[in-house]
């Protein structure tokens, strides 16, 4: 068995496992609130396949995902790289980074509504107040553990401010795209809980629609989608990750065979 093939059956052997078993104890299901999987995959297509569909839940909720994500991410690195690099900075702000991320992002959803309303500028500020902390604190972490030597390297060659930049970004990035990978699973669950709040439209405003109306078999091929888009998302990021960190891997390979 190649590489590849023995990756690809690792990555499918569980999803495989679990959807048999699914089918199998819910084929005679009779539970109004279970319905058998067959019953939810005959809806999938007809209730989610379909321009209007798309156009009204779907694009505005990636839409919204994407963006509150991309400033998130932006922030982080951002704050991150500067609050790592001082540390009266770092332990000025520790109190109250510790406050804030204890406090779950959807629990200030009504307090965000009250000054940003119930468009999408509420639902992108929900997914950055909860995205940004995986994405700092990872950043500040991978700049305080860059290496002392290749600080003093920078400042004995006089390198300008945006060389320094590029050289912490880079060291500090294994982290950072770990807190990144974090983020999106974020994103995805903030981006649902602020749909089923005073939203017009969504994949999450749908499911509870849904749900209201007791079109089961409907809600539960939501719930499918919503794990299709998080496999989708988490794969890209996984290529980007790869081609983004080849370095670092290539670091780690010749460490490896040094020893």
């Amino acid at each position: 068995m190649t590489n590849i093939a023995r990756k690809t059956f690792t990555a499918l052997a569980l999803p495989a496992v679990l959807t048999i078993t699914w089918f199998l104890l819910s084929r005679n299901s009779t539970d109004f609130f279970m319905p058998p999987l067959t019953a939810i995959l005959e809806s999938f297509p007809e209730t989610w396949f379909n321009a209007d569909r798309i156009q009204n839940d779907v694009i505005p909720s990636l839409t919204r995902l994407l963006t509150g994500y991309l400033i998130a991410v932006a922030l982080g690195v951002l704050g991150g790289l500067a609050i790592g690099s001082s540390r009266p900075l770092r332990q000025f702000l520790e109190p109250v980074f510790e406050f804030f991320r204890a406090i779950p992002a959807p629990v200030l959803i009504p307090i965000v509504m009250l000054f940003a309303g119930i468009e999408d500028t509420m639902k992108i500020i929900v997914i950055v107040m909860g995205c940004v902390w995986p994405v700092l604190l990872n950043t500040i972490e991978g700049v305080r553990g860059a290496d002392e030597v290749q600080r003093d390297v920078a400042r004995c060659f006089r390198l300008t401010r945006m060389q320094r930049f590029t050289l912490t970004l880079r060291a500090a990035s294994p982290q950072t795209l770990a807190g990144a990978r974090v983020a999106l699973s974020l994103a995805v669950i903030l981006m649902v809980i602020s749909e089923m709040f005073a939203a017009s439209s969504g994949v999450g405003f749908t499911i509870v629609q849904f749900q209201r109306n007791f079109a089961i078999p409907e809600m539960w091929s939501g719930i499918l989608l919503l794990g299709f888009i998080g496999v989708t998302l988490a794969a890209i990021f996984a290529v980007f990750e790869r081609q983004a960190l080849r370095w670092y891997s290539g670091l780690r390979r010749t460490q490896k065979e040094g020893r």
